[in-house]
C-alpha cells in the first residue's frame, strides 16, 4: 500500500493560501488561464477552479504545479506569496526557496505492511539511478524492497540506502545505511551525517554543516581526509535523511583504530576551521 505525507500547517487546509498563490504565480509568468492549462496538461475549467477555490487540486495536479512553477509545494500551500516583497518572490522563482520546511518536493511517497505500520524501503546500488528521477514516483516507491526494524521509532520515517566507495570509512563500502526523513531543512546539526538526494550527483553520504540561513547551502565532507568538502545549494537539493545506524557483512577497515578515527575527525574539525576562515 502506498500513503502520501503532506506537510501542511496545523489547523489549515489547502486551500489557505494555494487559489491565490495559483492566480499570482500564473500572472507573473505571463500566461493566460488557458496556456497555463495547456503547457501543465489540464484543462482551462480546472486551473479556474483552483484560482477561485472551488476545487482541490490532486496529487498528480500538485506535483504538476510544483514542476511547472518551480516553486516547492510546502511554499505554495503554506505561504501566502501575495504578502511577500518583490525581492523574496524572485528569490523563490530563481530556486531560492525562502521558506525551506522540508524537501523541494512535500509529497513523500511510502509504504505500510499488512498492519497499517510503515515499511522502511530499501534502495540498493542498483536501484540508485533509478531513485534519483522515481524518488517522488508511487509506483518506483511501492517496486523497492522492503523490511521492518522493531527497534525503530513509529513516530517517523526511514529508509535505507546501499552505499558505496571509501568515502565514509570506517562505515564499510556496500554498507546499508538505516536513515531518517528530515522534513525541516533547517533541523540539519552540523557534523551529523546525512544521506543527501542532489539535483546533479544524485544519492550522496556526506557529513552535514547547514549553511542554509548564511548563503542557502550546505557544506558535505567526507570522513575519508582523501576527499575534499564541497558546497552544494539548497535548490539543487531534493531530499534529505539523517544517518540512525547502518548494516554491513564486512569488518571496519583494517587499521582504523579508535586512534585513527579520532585523527580522522580532528582533521574533519581542522578543514571545517581552515574553511571558516577563507570564507570570512
Amino acid at each position: 500500500m502506498i500513503l502520501f505525507y503532506i506537510c501542511i500547517e496545523p489547523k489549515k487546509t489547502i486551500m489557505s493560501f494555494l487559489s491565490g498563490n495559483l492566480k499570482l504565480l500564473r500572472k507573473r509568468k505571463g500566461k493566460t488561464q488557458e496556456e497555463a492549462a495547456l503547457e501543465m496538461g489540464t484543462k482551462r475549467v480546472s486551473i479556474n477552479s483552483y484560482e477561485n477555490g472551488i476545487a482541490e487540486p490532486t496529487i498528480e495536479t500538485l506535483l504538476k504545479i510544483s514542476d511547472y512553477y518551480k516553486i516547492s509545494l510546502d511554499t505554495v500551500l503554506r505561504v501566502d506569496l501575495g504578502s511577500l516583497s518583490e525581492i523574496q518572490l524572485k528569490e523563490i522563482e530563481g530556486g531560492y526557496d525562502t521558506f525551506i520546511k522540508g524537501t523541494k518536493l512535500r509529497v513523500l511517497a511510502t509504504t505500510v505492511n499488512n498492519n497499517d505500520r510503515e515499511n522502511v524501503e530499501l534502495v540498493p546500488l542498483k536501484a540508485k539511478a533509478g531513485y534519483t528521477a522515481g524518488y517522488n514516483d508511487p509506483q518506483f516507491i511501492s517496486g523497492l524492497p522492503t523490511f521492518q526494524l522493531p527497534f525503530l521509532s513509529r513516530e517517523r520515517k526511514y529508509r535505507t540506502f546501499q552505499i558505496e566507495g571509501d568515502s565514509m570509512l570506517p562505515i564499510p563500502d556496500k554498507s546499508y545505511v538505516i536513515c531518517e526523513y528530515v522534513d525541516n531543512w533547517y533541523d540539519i546539526k552540523d557534523g551529523n551525517a546525512y544521506v543527501v538526494l542532489t539535483e546533479n550527483d544524485g544519492l550522496v553520504f556526506k557529513v552535514a554543516f547547514n549553511h542554509i540561513k548564511k548563503n542557502r547551502s550546505l557544506l558535505l565532507k567526507s570522513l575519508n581526509p582523501i576527499y575534499h568538502p564541497y558546497e552544494i545549494e539548497i535548490k539543487d537539493i531534493k531530499e534529505v535523511w539523517k544517518f540512525v545506524n547502518y548494516i554491513s557483512g564486512e569488518l571496519p577497515t583494517e587499521g582504523m583504530t579508535m586512534e585513527a578515527l579520532v585523527s580522522t575527525v580532528m582533521q574533519l574539525k581542522n578543514d571545517m576551521d581552515s574553511f571558516r576562515r577563507t570564507k570570512n
